[in-house]
């Protein structure tokens, strides 16, 4: 990305986020988020934002320090939030709108929030989210969300860039979305089989994996990794089994296509 480019793409950014204005952050850690929490702390100054984290059981473990860390190092106000869509039984039951409920519960902790703060919550949406099956996306825009990022027009690939050029850590950072995502629709989500899928990804990357899926099929566990990353796995699949049998799955495969970011959303169109 040229540095014209980077130019054009900030400046719209910085447009949006000030005719905004105070913002409560949907914070995930991710390089969406992140470039927006502190394309925010820039324009508007750290009394305008603050950063919410959803603790949650479908929250991978450490991402909650993660972002508590990544908020103090930018100097951005940072909270966390319970959120109770485990209580839920349109979002336990797994359908197609499933992370509609995710959000939903999401805004029911933000919204006071904002109205505290007289200020609009945001969240880190890119251009190419939209392409895909994102019904959390409605949730949060019904409850009076925006999307800064779409609304500057950016995708993924800018806002990397951006985020290198600005020296953020997590420039490059896989994305980690929600666990309950590695459960195909009509399999019921609990706080258990949470737990199982997170163990099961801690083991994976104490191996030394980072961009990875678990997809839970039962007793079997289904690993996506990079392509680049399947011979490695390879080598190391008695270790993998051994590892994943430890957290309670007795099948462990590898998916040969590769990792596919909303690989499970194919159903919905098949």
């Amino acid at each position: 990305m040229s540095n014209t480019s980077t130019t054009v793409a900030l400046d719209r950014l910085n447009a949006v986020v000030t005719k905004i204005g105070p913002m409560v952050v949907a914070f995930s850690g991710g390089v969406d988020s992140s470039l927006l929490a502190v394309a925010a702390r820039r324009s508007l100054g750290a009394d305008q934002i603050i950063a919410v984290t959803a603790d949650s059981p479908s929250l991978a473990t450490g991402e909650l320090d993660q972002c508590q860390d990544l908020a103090a190092k930018w100097d951005i106000p940072w909270l966390a939030v319970k959120t109770d869509e485990a209580s839920n039984e349109n979002y336990l039951a797994n359908t197609g709108d499933r992370c509609y409920w995710c959000k939903d519960a999401l805004m029911e902790q933000l919204g006071p929030i904002a109205a505290e703060r007289s200020a609009t919550v945001v969240l880190g949406v890119n251009t190419g989210d939209l392409s895909d099956h994102r019904p959390g996306q409605k949730a949060a825009a019904e409850r009076g969300a925006r999307f800064p990022l779409v609304e500057a027009e950016m995708g993924k690939d800018t806002i990397r860039a951006l985020a290198k050029t600005w020296g953020l850590s997590v420039w490059d950072r896989p994305a980690m979305p929600c666990l309950a995502s590695r459960i195909p629709y009509g399999t019921a989500v609990t706080v258990p089989l949470l737990g199982r899928i997170d163990r099961a990804e801690a083991a994976l990357r104490a191996l030394g994996f980072n961009d990875l899926r678990v997809r839970h099929y039962g007793d079997e566990a289904r690993i996506e990794l990079p392509t680049s990353e399947l011979v490695a796995a390879a080598e190391q699949s008695e270790t993998i089994v051994g590892a994943l049998q430890e957290v309670g799955y007795s099948r462990v495969t590898l998916d040969l296509e590769g990792l596919r970011s909303g690989n499970l959303n194919q159903a919905l169109t098949s």
